[in-house]
């Protein structure tokens, strides 16, 4: 299905059109991340006390008079196209999932560590083991995104290299799923994710284990990845798919053309591209490096907000949150009780009241058992002063608590 957006102010807005977009983070607003129709009342209220501009999707909900629709789809390439061309929805629940996803995250952390040091060792990298990786990966998120997403969260990675290919796997497939589009773009999206930095197992590794700051000369030669990486794809005995190369030769550019290495610009750089650029600086963010402690998940997607229609392409910056939730899997937070979390799964009709495990009391003291509780499921007739939220979110290591190590 193509989005037909158009951007209107407020003052025009009314009840029957269908919002996708904000002029606003969606963090704080009291909507589900993925789009709403607008029902009259408190919802036209709140909208117009808060922001100046949103954006309606004309095909889902009505139009404003007299004013023609801005369709999405002008100067889009292929992939964009292919946005909302599938509706992916959970077939597994969540607990029947995370076996097979456990497996299928086992399995390409395997796969990844062994492609990578055999490209490493000069041996040439065979696209097939690489879809090997890739594929069951995709197919478990297709059964239910979150129950990967949980896994891949409590894994703690001996090597960056490694951690980062199966990461962005993982993010590459989601956000795929998330956008709609079909299952075959979807495993090249997940095998590209897994090469993006394959181009530096042949860069030194004092280089990359360097604390920095990096000079320009140190940063000129970390930026040739991309050439080193396209190089190994050429040689490569079996052709990779042309979103593979894509998303390799393209990840480091930049909305505003600030990236390298051909500083592209807005839509010129594909959208396997703008999907890398967004997956990549993301994961990039919340790992641990030698140059930069790991961010909490909840400040990356603030820092892409910040940049989105400057290095980031907006809109995708907005799918993106809404891929992963404000308070994305994994994410410990502070309940209004006083309790500290770990965020399990999402609610997509409201990612505000995710399904999180209590992992302390109100004294921050560890539980002795940890246990699940559903935000969405509040007591009948409680009010809302009454109700158990989510107050904050925490830095990673927030009261000494690391959700990899508490064999959750």
């Amino acid at each position: 299905m193509m989005l037909q957006e158009l951007k209107i102010g407020t003052g025009q807005l009314s009840a029957g059109m269908y919002v996708c977009r904000l002029d606003r983070p969606w963090t704080g607003a009291p909507f589900p991340l993925q789009g709403f129709l607008v029902q009259p009342g408190t919802q036209l209220d709140w909208l117009r006390e808060h922001c100046h501009w949103v954006w309606i999707d004309v095909r889902r909900g009505t139009a404003p008079a007299g004013r023609p629709a801005v369709a999405a789809a002008a100067a889009m390439d292929t992939g964009d196209r292919l946005i909302g061309s599938v509706v992916h929805v959970d077939t597994v629940p969540f607990a029947e999932e995370l076996p097979a996803a456990h497996q299928a995250h086992d399995n390409a952390a395997r796969l990844a560590a062994r492609i990578l040091a055999d490209v490493q060792a000069g041996h040439k990298l065979a696209a097939s083991e690489v879809r090997t990786a890739a594929e069951p990966v995709v197919h478990s998120v297709l059964r239910n995104a979150d129950a990967l997403f949980w896994v891949n969260a409590l894994q703690r990675h001996d090597s960056y290299a490694y951690g980062h290919a199966i990461n962005c796997c993982v993010l590459a497939a989601a956000f795929g799923r998330h956008l709609g589009l079909p299952e075959d773009l979807l495993v090249d999206l997940a095998s590209g994710g897994l090469l993006l930095d394959v181009g530096k197992t042949q860069l030194p590794h004092a280089l990359l284990a360097d604390p920095g700051p990096l000079d320009e000369a140190a940063m000129e030669q970390v930026r040739t990845h991309v050439e080193l990486g396209q190089a190994i794809l050429a040689d490569s005995d079996e052709p990779h798919a042309a979103t593979v190369v894509q998303m390799l030769r393209t990840h480091h550019e930049r909305w505003d053309g600030s990236g390298y290495p051909d500083g592209l610009m807005a839509r010129a750089i594909p959208l396997a591209g703008r999907m890398a650029a967004i997956i990549d600086s993301f994961d990039a963010m919340t790992s641990l490096r030698a140059h930069a402690p790991a961010q909490a998940r909840h400040e990356a997607l603030q820092e892409l907000y910040r940049n989105r229609g400057r290095l980031y392409h907006g809109e995708l910056v907005e799918q993106f949150t809404g891929c992963l939730g404000v308070y994305p899997t994994g994410s410990l937070v502070e309940l209004s009780t006083g309790e500290v979390a770990v965020v399990m799964t999402q609610n997509p009709s409201r990612r505000l009241r995710p399904l999180v495990m209590l992992l302390t009391g109100a004294d921050k003291v560890p539980r002795d058992v940890f246990s699940p509780l559903d935000l969405m499921l509040q007591p009948e007739g409680e009010p809302v002063s009454k109700q158990v939220n989510i107050v904050r979110p925490l830095p990673v290591g927030a009261h000494g608590l690391d959700p990899a190590e508490l064999f959750l």
